[in-house]
């Protein structure tokens, strides 16, 4: 059998959209002979379609939609497996199920429901889904198939020593007699995850002595970054197909001969993490509407990384770099904003924001009284570069991304209604030291565009003499090391602490201010998630509350 496996990036909403995009790759597929294409999971509806599932009329329009590309199908010599959902016929549970499709002939042929349905992270299926209570083969064009969605593919007792469901799909329809899988996902990117992927497949053909087609999502839908990076593999294990990683794509498996095409997947972590980060803010700034992107340039190193990450996103002539000096910015600081600005090609405005600043302490001294000078005045010009950021913003239709890094935004090193206003926080997942990983990225694809003493020079907000962020926080590596072990491994600072052979005290500082700064992260823009545990959809603590560490 020649599986065809489509990789696609899916619009979620755009149900016309979508199933047009899946057609024109089956005519491909079609003219190459294929017997079968696969589609990811939800392809119909896009992934994660969220509340939009409460909508009958968005429902309503998904079956028509369904039915339209199921009856394009008469005139091609193959069969579809596509991502949609279907109501579900019980008067109790939830109205859905998360469903695969095959297509051909013109008609519906056969459905299959999802089984496992995850609640962890991002995901949150149970909300709108209801499981499936059993699982059939089907016949793909004489071989006898295991199709699975998604999760359903996750909980091989090979391969976790704990698993999160009672059942295994795989297991079941191996025993039902399946011979290949076909497993349909929308698998969000995180660093290490195509390696995980991976892993567990080579051990679900190894355990059933069957060969897998993987294919995933790709693009971004709002905090996500799907990476794509179908595959397809043996029984062994070993992988014969493999589509490339964050771009769509169509490639070719052959289950009997076991030949099939491979592209790029862009091995080293580094590179990846850049990439998912220029999909997603591509794709957040085209399906929100936007072309061009404001961005203000300190002569730090994130908001130099941002830009470059936005011009391969969208390219320089969409994207417009404004600096904004104020009484401590050093001399420095601008010519390095102005220099990276010239050599990405991007235009660059200057405005001083030290008028504006000294207007507002007249206006306000008599109020603020004797109190001394102390954080209202720095946070005041950062706001200030806020408000300059979000005027240029509606005057010329550009969306504002904000340039925070997630060691920033996990200590409150940031300003509410400040350095935080913008559209979209590119980079609120990465770690201060990846950001500096990721900005050597960018100078190997834009001949160092970044000037060399952006990396050198200590790092500072400059909102007061000679201020560093070291005055406030420990050395990045060491807060990172931190943050890891807290925010993503959700450890102790006792643990933390033993682990890093720090002063419990130091660990225990930082993490209160993880604690108390929750009220900030959930009032920021939305951020892009490239780590295993991203501050937005996928973390939910509560901002009034007690218990602390």
């Amino acid at each position: 059998m020649k599986v065809a496996l489509g990789q696609t990036n899916s619009t979620v909403g755009d149900l016309a959209g979508n199933a047009a995009r899946m057609l024109s790759f089956a005519r491909r597929a079609a003219q190459a002979e294929a017997h079968v294409i696969a589609f990811p999971e939800l392809s119909l509806t896009g992934y994660p379609p969220r509340d939009l599932l409460e909508k009958e009329s968005f429902l309503d329009r998904a079956e028509a939609c369904l039915l339209e590309l199921a009856q394009s199908t008469a005139d091609l010599n193959l069969k579809i497996v596509c991502g949609t959902v279907t109501r579900a016929d019980a008067s109790t549970g939830n109205p859905l199920y998360n469903s695969a499709a095959v297509l051909g002939a013109g008609s519906i042929l056969f459905r299959q429901n999802k089984m496992l349905l995850p609640s962890y992270d991002v995901f949150d299926e149970t909300r709108y889904f209801q499981p499936a209570e059993r699982q059939n083969p089907l016949i793909l064009d004489g071989a006898e198939a295991a199709l699975t969605i998604c999760e359903d593919a996750w909980n091989d007792k090979q391969f976790w020593e704990r698993r999160l469901y009672r059942r295994d799909p795989v297991e079941e329809l191996a025993r039902a007699g399946a011979k290949i899988l076909i497993s349909i996902n929308a698998s969000p990117y995180h660093m290490g995850k195509r390696d995980l992927r991976r892993e567990i497949f080579t051990t679900t053909a190894r355990q059933y002595k069957m060969p897998i087609v993987y294919v995933n999502q790709v693009g971004g839908n709002d905090q996500l970054v799907f990476d794509g990076s179908s595959f397809a593999m043996d029984a062994n294990g070993d992988v014969i197909a493999a589509a490339a990683s964050f771009e769509e794509d169509l490639v070719f498996f052959d289950s009997e001969k076991l030949t099939g095409e491979r592209h790029d997947n862009l091995q080293d972590e580094d590179e990846a993490v850049y990439q998912a980060l220029v999909l997603g803010t591509r794709d957040y700034i085209h399906k929100c509407g936007f072309s061009k992107v404001l961005i203000g340039l300190s002569g730090g190193i994130d908001s130099s990384l941002t830009a470059a990450i936005a011009v391969d996103a969208v390219g320089n002539e969409n994207v417009v770099g404004v600096g904004m000096p104020g009484p401590y910015s050093s001399e420095h600081s601008v010519t390095d904003a102005r220099d990276m600005a010239r050599n990405l090609g991007i235009r660059f405005e200057l405005v001083s924001i030290g008028e504006a600043y000294a207007n507002f302490l007249k206006v306000l001294d008599p109020l603020f009284g004797a109190s001394p000078r102390d954080v209202t005045e720095e946070n005041l010009q950062s706001r200030l570069r806020g408000v300059t950021l979000m005027a240029l913003s509606n005057k010329s239709g550009a969306i504002v991304l904000t340039t925070g890094n997630k060691s920033e935004l996990a200590v409150g090193y940031c300003t509410l209604y400040g350095d935080m206003c913008g559209g979209l926080a590119v980079i609120s997942d990465v770690p201060k030291t990846l950001v500096y990983r990721l900005s050597r990225v960018a100078n190997r694809r834009h001949a160092n565009a970044i000037p060399e003493s952006v990396f050198t020079k200590p790092p500072s907000a400059e909102l007061k003499p000679d201020q560093k962020d070291t005055d406030s926080l420990p050395e990045y590596d060491v807060l990172d090391a931190i943050l890891r072990g807290y925010v993503e491994h959700m450890k102790s600072p006792r643990q933390i602490a033993d682990e890093l052979r720090l002063p419990l005290e130091q660990v225990r500082g930082i993490v209160n201010k993880v604690d108390r700064n929750e009220y900030k992260r959930q009032q920021a823009a939305p951020g892009l998630k490239v780590t295993t545990k991203a501050f937005g959809i996928g973390r939910r603590f509560p901002i009034a509350q007690r218990f602390s560490e």
